[in-house]
């Protein structure tokens, strides 16, 4: 039995170079960016527009610094824990941030929830979707990313749209009770003991699961 030598010492060399790069690659994946598959209905037809489900979009998810909320922006489509059972990953777009007065769908329109500090209200861009609108707001800590390209299908590749639901309503009202004045002064929206109220209006718009 012969042995190349040359041959044995360059795949070491390649060998080791890739086995480098491990850590650097996997440092990537959990805490910059990785590749996210979208499953179900509840961003359609931002995503998965596919009527039978056969082709599911793939997203670029951007990781870094979703965590703080301050780096989390209304209409952006985020993946995230549910705040039911944390091993089901939900796909939803952020309609209200921390200190934000929202207008629930349902099932009382006439309730108004703040949104507590660290908080987001997110929504599906679907109208069938199970969303805040069903278990409140959810802690920006389940955040574990946010969606900005759509990778495959290759037809779909690009940036990811704003939009959402039909436009409603999310407004700060004029007068609070104490303990919503005290959550709302947290999040940096109270002005001299009274929220503004038309001025500083934000949109929610469309919904999915």
């Amino acid at each position: 039995m012969t042995f190349n030598f040359a041959t044995i010492k360059y795949t070491l060399r390649q060998t080791a170079m890739f086995l480098s790069w491990v850590p650097v690659l996997y440092v990537i994946n959990e805490h910059v960016t990785y590749v996210g598959i979208v499953e179900g209905s509840s961003m359609k037809p931002t995503l998965n527009p596919d009527s039978n489900g056969s082709k599911l979009d793939h997203v670029l998810l951007w990781k870094w610094g979703c965590k703080n909320i301050n780096n989390l922006h209304l209409d952006d489509v985020i993946f995230l824990r549910s705040p039911i059972n944390p091993e089901t990953i939900y796909v939803k777009r952020i309609k209200a941030k921390q200190g934000d007065l929202v207008v629930p769908r349902y099932p009382d329109t006439r309730s108004r929830v703040l949104i507590p500090v660290n908080h987001l209200w997110v929504e599906g861009d679907n109208v069938h979707s199970i969303d805040s609108n069903t278990y409140g707001p959810v802690s920006s800590g389940l955040v574990l990313g946010k969606a900005t390209y759509i990778i495959w299908p290759w037809k779909r590749f690009g940036p990811i749209s704003g939009g959402g639901r039909e436009c409603r309503k999310a407004y700060l009202e004029r007068e609070l009770p104490p303990e919503m004045a005290e959550v709302a002064r947290m999040a940096k929206v109270e002005k001299k003991g009274k929220v503004e109220k038309v001025e500083n209006k934000v949109e929610v718009g469309k919904k999915a699961d």
